[in-house]
């Protein structure tokens, strides 16, 4: 077994701890229909999620795409579920 880096294991739990908390902000922004704050706690959520990006590509750059890409995707569907106020939800069980 490999030592462990103290740097390392330090950095992966901050990371960790803050990627789980914008996902539980971006799922609270979600759930309260709030299409700007869901699609910017997604971009924030790929942003520190993007060292996979990093790691198979090798270049910093395409975070930027996943990121934008993100944002889009987070508002797209956001504008496909809201409804106006007093309707049933996307998804409910019809009466």
């Amino acid at each position: 077994m490999a030592a462990i880096a103290p740097l390392t294991a330090g950095a992966v739990f901050v990371a960790t701890a803050a990627t789980d908390a914008v996902y539980v902000m971006f799922t609270s922004a979600v759930i309260a229909r709030k299409r700007v704050p869901a699609a910017s706690w997604s971009a924030i959520w790929y942003l520190l999620s993007s060292y996979a990006v990093i790691s198979y590509t090798e270049n910093a750059f395409y975070v930027a795409f996943a990121a934008a890409g993100s944002w889009v995707g987070a508002y797209a569907s956001m504008t496909f579920l809201h409804r106006p106020s007093g309707g049933p939800p996307v998804g409910a069980a019809p009466e």
